[in-house]
């Protein structure tokens, strides 16, 4: 299989480079046939990542299975079923579906999809019961959670509600799929004629999977990891206590599986995962020093304080809503990995300020 290798890159190698060539271009890739019974179908989503890359794999004895399911948007739906008629298919022919994990872009049109074709729907449990628990299935409790997290690090209260944003803004949310089986790590996907095994990942999700296939050696990295850039490792009301430190155990659980080929959610297709590994732990522990220079130059700070410290992709005075969202939680994610290993300690109380750790 060709690949083209970036310099900046050191030992990972682009294969999807029609992929790549459209990201460079600002447009959507097309639908490829990357095996006789494996395709990848772009699904169009908001957001800078533009499109979810949506597996589809030919079965045994017929029909398909997907790896994630995309956006839920008409226009998503129009790409995922045009996508499947374009390589002979249609979505009644699916017969199951496995979601990487939690995320709209990814769990949004499953509730569609099995509608239509009566698929099954797989998830690891601890992102399932995420999904069905009670503020996830009413937007007003969703609301009042988010709200009320953002004000315990350290948000302004009338700031945390409008970054949230009104009800009708996260109904959708709410009306995801709940799975119908659970797949823990190590179980082989009832997929025919394939040997997927699951793989938790926690970090970016607590229940976040990826597949490695034993039949092929082809990786399916979800967001775990991802050719350009770093997945958002953030804190949630309903998440892990430490989240950076469970996406970095997990980024080394999988550096040394050596796949023939790794395909992520998003950009493009790829070789060299230990390196990518080693590359975004790198990026990590960059970040937390950072991080750490940031407390120790303003102590008794929230994370929401901490965050306007932090180098971003544009001004911090630009960010608010959902990206200012991101970004504070993101930051709570690395102090949290600093309080673990001895680095920073928190006043505790209600909304916890941050400050070095006397050595």
């Amino acid at each position: 299989m060709a690949g083209r290798r970036l310099a900046e890159w050191g030992d990972v190698d682009v294969t999807g480079t029609a992929q790549h060539e459209a990201w460079q271009q600002k447009a959507l890739p097309p639908v490829e046939r990357l095996r006789p019974d494996l395709w990848s179908i772009p699904v169009p989503m908001d957001g800078p990542l533009r499109y979810v890359s949506v597996y589809a794999l030919a079965l045994d004895g017929g029909g398909l299975g997907l790896i994630d399911t995309g956006w839920q948007s008409d226009a998503s739906w129009a790409a995922l079923t045009s996508g499947l008629a374009s390589i002979g298919g249609a979505v009644e022919d699916v017969r199951g579906v496995l979601v990487t994990h939690l995320h709209f872009d990814h769990l949004g049109l499953a509730e569609r999809v099995r509608q239509a074709s009566g698929a099954w729907m797989a998830m690891h449990p601890a992102d399932a019961a995420i999904v069905g628990s009670a503020p996830m299935r009413d937007p007003a409790r969703f609301i009042e959670s988010e709200v009320d997290f953002l004000v315990s690090l350290g948000a302004d209260p009338d700031e945390a509600a409008a970054d949230v944003g009104p009800v009708e803004s996260v109904a959708a949310f709410t009306r995801m799929a709940v799975p119908d089986r659970l797949l823990e790590h190590g179980e082989l996907a009832d997929l025919p004629g394939w040997s997927l095994r699951a793989v938790h990942t926690p970090g970016h999700t607590p229940g976040h999977l990826c597949f490695a296939e034993e039949r092929t050696g082809l990786f399916f990295s979800g967001d775990h990891v991802l050719p350009r850039i770093s997945p958002n490792i953030s804190t949630t009301p309903t998440g892990s206590p430490d989240p950076l430190k469970d996406y970095l155990d997990s980024l080394a659980a999988v550096r040394d599986l050596d796949p023939a080929e790794v395909l992520p959610a998003h950009e493009w297709r790829f070789r060299g995962l230990d390196d990518r590994v080693d590359q975004l732990a790198a990026h990590h522990e960059q970040r937390l020093a950072e991080l750490l220079a940031a407390v120790r130059a303003h102590p008794g700070s929230t994370p929401w304080q901490l965050a306007a410290h932090l180098t971003w992709a544009r001004p911090w005075d630009q960010y608010e809503r959902r990206m200012r969202i991101f970004a504070v939680t993101e930051t709570d994610a690395h102090v949290r990995l600093l309080a673990s290993r001895g680095l920073v300690i928190s006043s505790g109380g209600p909304v916890p300020t941050w400050t070095l750790a006397v050595r």
